[in-house]
């Protein structure tokens, strides 16, 4: 009786380089070299179809002995195989198969109980993956739908910002220690821009209660001095707004105190501009590029607008990094969430119920990660990258808040700025 695939024959490891190169040629038909029929790989150290391969199978292991009923040189063929079993015998030990390649009975059963161990940890690792349950797919549905409303990726309102006014120096020293690191343009959009001091709490707190808002820009102003001001200025002033509907979305956050949102929101906004600027960040010419060409900002336009590249470069460096791991946007929402919903913010009171929310969304993360991904990669690879996303962001925006104090004292560029950046970066949280 002939045994069944499953009874896994060694390959042909010491077949000849001519038989190998046949087998992995695909332009080359696989024959059989015994009977001319298709070949379906190497059999006990040879090419043969699944006919011939049983057909040795259990010659060898019966130690048949058969009998040539003509002159012993008969022609085998795929129609009159079974006319001669010695001619084909001899067939199959000339073209080089060999009965040592056979296993033995306690040989096929340990391979079959090796592919059936095999497939049953398999199931068992399946079963035991994380699954997405209602409540964490719940929680991606709301951001996936929080982000969609509050970032436009046509960048169509663009337009209703003061128009960017770029000044062109003969040389581009500012942007030349990022080059030689193979960053050249940036443009830190959403999130760098100028940030003086002031204040207006009533004003980002209407933000808070209400849908809609129209923090709109002021008139045209000069461009004698840090020409992109006015425009990066009014840029992230409506980023900020975006940031804000985006976070009153978050499950559980409405449950917090207003100053508690407000605290939160203070000191993770231009963190989450720099998170959600990545949507348009291009590593080909590593630049944000929001539309047309008016709205393709690079390193030089944010150094006309008041920063310098040890902000600048760390965030070109965070802007690749992040870019490269590829995050799927359902990663990405989740992150921007736990960004914002962070314990460990200055002014938060009610830290329990911060961090409460917080573990709700990281536990969301993670059980996506693991869902998604293979759990090698998931365990040692994105979640702890993504986690350390959110530690360069803070370093990001202890040097923005730095360079934006040295702003500030300057009235000639405050006066550029939006009275939502005056409050949001004015008398900062740090």
């Amino acid at each position: 009786m002939c045994h069944t695939g499953e009874d896994m024959e060694l390959m042909a490891g010491s077949s000849s380089m001519a038989d190998m190169d046949m087998e992995f040629d695909k332009n080359v038909p696989r024959v059989c070299g015994v009977c001319g029929d298709r070949a379906t790989g190497f059999h006990f150290n040879a090419m043969t179809c699944e006919g011939c391969k049983g057909f040795f199978r259990r010659s060898m292991k019966r130690k048949a002995v058969f009998t040539c009923p003509f002159n012993g040189e008969c022609r085998i063929t795929k129609d009159n195989r079974r006319h001669c079993q010695a001619c084909r015998l001899k067939r199959c030990l000339n073209i080089g198969m060999m009965k040592e390649f056979i296993l033995t009975d306690e040989e096929v059963q340990r391979k079959r109980d090796l592919i059936m161990k095999r497939k049953e940890e398999e199931a068992m690792k399946e079963s035991q993956r994380p699954r997405l349950g209602e409540d964490h797919q719940k929680i991606i549905d709301i951001l996936l739908e929080a982000h969609h409303k509050t970032y436009d990726p046509s960048y169509s309102d663009f337009t209703n910002f003061r128009p960017p006014v770029r000044e062109f120096p003969e040389s581009s020293a500012h942007s030349s220690s990022v080059q030689t690191q193979n960053f050249s343009s940036e443009d830190s959009l959403d999130l760098l821009d100028s940030f003086p001091d002031s204040g207006e709490p009533n004003f980002f707190s209407y933000l808070l209660f209400n849908e809609e808002s129209n923090d709109g820009p002021p008139e045209a102003a000069s461009s004698s001095q840090l020409s992109m001001l006015p425009h990066l200025a009014d840029l992230v002033s409506y980023s900020i707004q975006k940031v804000v509907g985006f976070a009153k979305m978050i499950p559980g956050f409405r449950d917090l105190t207003t100053e508690d949102q407000i605290a939160l929101l203070k000191s993770s906004a231009i963190e989450i501009i720099m998170l959600r600027s990545n949507q348009s960040f291009t590593l080909e010419d590593m630049s944000w590029t929001c539309g047309s060409n008016d709205f393709k900002y690079k390193i030089n336009d944010v150094t006309q607008a008041g920063h310098n590249m040890e902000l600048l470069e760390p965030l070109v460096k965070f802007q690749i990094s992040l870019k490269k791991l590829d995050l799927h946007e359902e990663e990405h929402v989740l992150l921007m969430a736990i960004c914002i919903v962070s314990p460990d913010r200055a002014g938060v009171q009610d830290t329990s119920l911060v961090e409460a929310i917080q573990d709700r969304l990281s536990d969301t993360l993670q059980t996506y990660i693991m869902c998604k991904h293979p759990p090698s990669l998931a365990t040692t690879c994105i979640y702890p990258k993504m986690i350390q996303k959110l530690a360069d962001l803070r370093s990001l925006s202890e040097e923005h808040s730095k360079q934006n104090r040295c702003l500030s004292f300057q009235p000639e560029h405050s006066m550029k700025l939006t009275p939502l950046i005056l409050e949001i970066f004015g008398n900062e949280i740090s």
